[in-house]
C-alpha cells in the first residue's frame, strides 16, 4: 500500500514561522513534525510515500531526500500553484497508482502528529467495498470549530452522513481511498471534503467512518498550539511510533556547571548552556542552538541553531528572534 503526506499548504496562520520553515518542518521536541507521520506509516508497514510540495519545498527534500534513511521510498508530487487536498490527490495520482491498479492508500495530512491505527483504517474500508474511503474522526466537544462530522451506526459499520454541519466529532485529516475515486474530483484545485465527500454522501454515496477517540492527536496551525504539542510531548512521551527520542539531554550536549536543568526538556545534539542559566521546566532546545549564560528559559522551544537570551517564558526562539506565545 502507498500513502500521500499532504504538505503544500502555506501555513499562514503559523505567522513568521512559516515564512523560515513550511508548517511540516517545524520542530516538535527538535524533530521536524513530518518525521512523525513518516515513523508513523512505516511502523505500520507502508513505505512508499508520496508528498506534494509547494510552500519552501527546498527545505522538505533536503530534510527527506529519497526517504531510505527512514526505512521509506519518499517521492515528491510539485505543485506549482496550490491545489488543495482533493486536487493535491489527483494532481499525485501518477505516482500513486502509475499502473491503474486501483489499489487503495491513505491520505494523511502532513501537520499532524497522531497515534492513529492505520490497521483499523484499512480494515474498515476493506470491509464495505462500496464504501467511496474511510475518513477518521474523533469526537470533541467544539466538533464545529473543525468541521462537524456526523456519523451514524448501522449493520456495516459507522458511516458518515454529514460534515461541515451539525455533529459530534471532527475529521482527523486521515483517510483511505482508492484511484478512481479522486479522479472523481474536477480538475485543478479542489477540496476531499468540500467537492468529494459531501456532495458525493449527499448523493448517497457510502464513506466509513473510523473513531479513534483514544492517543494523542495535535495539529500545529497556530503557534499557540504548536508550542502546546511540544510541551505535551516533553511531559508525557508516549507515543509508539517516534521517529527519536522526545525528551533529555543529548550526550554532546555543552552545559555549564553552573547551569540548572529543570526537567522535562530536550536538549540537542551540540547544544550549549552558559553559566548560571536556567533551563525548565518543559522546555526544548534544539541541535546547535544556545542558552546564554544567565538566560532564563521555562516553557519554550528554541530551534536548532538560534539564540536564547534574558528571560523567555512560552516563547518561541528561531533564527529570527524570539515569538512570544500567548
Amino acid at each position: 500500500m502507498k500513502a500521500m503526506l499532504l504538505c503544500a499548504g502555506l501555513g499562514t496562520r503559523l505567522g513568521a514561522l512559516s515564512d523560515e520553515r513550511p508548517k511540516p518542518m517545524l520542530p516538535v521536541c527538535d524533530l521536524p513534525i513530518i518525521r512523525f507521520g513518516i515513523a508513523r506509516l512505516v511502523g505500520c508497514g507502508i513505505r512508499d510515500i508520496v508528498i506534494n510540495l509547494h510552500h519552501r519545498s527546498d527545505v522538505i527534500v533536503d530534510e527527506l531526500g529519497d526517504g531510505t534513511r527512514f526505512g521509506a521510498r519518499i517521492r515528491y508530487s510539485v505543485e506549482d500553484a496550490i491545489l488543495g487536498t482533493g486536487g493535491g490527490l489527483k494532481h499525485a495520482l501518477p505516482l500513486l497508482d502509475p499502473e491503474d491498479s486501483d489499489e487503495p492508500f491513505v491520505s494523511m495530512n502532513g501537520k499532524l502528529i497522531f497515534e492513529v491505527d492505520l490497521d483499523a483504517v484499512i480494515d474498515a474500508f476493506r470491509r464495505a467495498p462500496e464504501a467511496l474511503g474511510a475518513m477518521v474522526v474523533r469526537r470533541t466537544p467544539d466538533a464545529e470549530a473543525w468541521g462537524a462530522v456526523a456519523i451514524v451506526h448501522d449493520p456495516v459499520g459507522p458511516r458518515v452522513v454529514d460534515i461541515l454541519g451539525a455533529g459530534t466529532h471532527m475529521f482527523c485529516g486521515v483517510h483511505v481511498t482508492r484511484p478512481p475515486v479522486v479522479r472523481r474530483l474536477p480538475d485543478g484545485e479542489a477540496c476531499m471534503i468540500r467537492q468529494g465527500y459531501l456532495p458525493w454522501i449527499q448523493q448517497g454515496a457510502r464513506v466509513a467512518a473510523v473513531e479513534q477517540n483514544h492517543g494523542y492527536f495535535a495539529e500545529h496551525s497556530t503557534p499557540a498550539r504548536y508550542l502546546e504539542s511540544n510541551l505535551a510531548l516533553l511531559a508525557a512521551p508516549s507515543l509508539t511510533c517516534a521517529p527519536g527520542r522526545l525528551s533529555g539531554v543529548d550526550p554532546t550536549a555543552q552545559i555549564a556547571s553552573t547551569a540548572t536543568l529543570r526537567p522535562p526538556l530536550k536538549i540537542g545534539a551540540g547544544a550549549r548552556v552558559g553559566h548560571r542559566a536556567v533551563v525548565g521546566p518543559a522546555v526544548v532546545i534544539g541541535a546547535g542552538a544556545e542558552v546564554h549564560a544567565d538566560a532564563v528559559v521555562e516553557r519554550s522551544v528554541v530551534w536548532a541553531g538560534a539564540q536564547a537570551r534574558g528571560e523567555l517564558r512560552r516563547t518561541i526562539v528561531t533564527a529570527a528572534g524570539p515569538l512570544p506565545v500567548e
